[in-house]
Formats: structure tokens, sequence, C-alpha cells
């Protein structure tokens, strides 16, 4: 079975750019990412400024990530096989 990678912030957004994602904005400790597709539909995911993310905080993320994004191209970057 699969494990979570540990990931950084900065690998995390490094991860999600490659996506078409991008900060648009910060609150706190959160950042708004947002990608918006040709057909003018915007996708927002929402990602804590942590130095280390634990993994009760990325499985969300990964989850939340899945809905825009195919598993299958997502899957690597957050888990070791």
């Amino acid at each position: 079975m699969p494990r979570l990678r540990r990931l950084t912030t900065r690998q995390l957004l490094r991860a999600v750019r490659d996506f078409g994602f991008q900060v648009i904005a910060t609150r706190g400790s959160h950042a708004k990412l947002v990608r918006v597709l040709p057909s003018g539909e915007r996708q927002v995911l929402t990602v804590p400024l942590h130095s280390q993310l634990a993994p009760g905080t990325l499985r969300p993320i990964f989850r939340q990530a899945v809905r825009f994004i195919p598993e299958s191209e997502l899957r690597s970057k957050f888990f070791t096989e």
C-alpha cells in the first residue's frame, strides 16, 4: 500500500503549480490557489502554510485536489510507491 510522502508546503505548491494552480491570496496561515479553465470555470484549492504538513492534513488536500486533477497524475506527487 502506498504511503503518503512527508511534504513541506513549498513542495506541495510546486506540485500543484505543475497543474496550472497559482497562489492568488494568503490569509493568516493559509494560501488560496486558483486555476481558470478555458471554459472560464475557476477551480480553488486551500493549503495551509506550515513548514511540514502532517499526514492528517495532507490527505484532505489530496482529496480536495482530486476533484480537479486526475488521481493517476496526482498520486505520484503525494504517495511513495
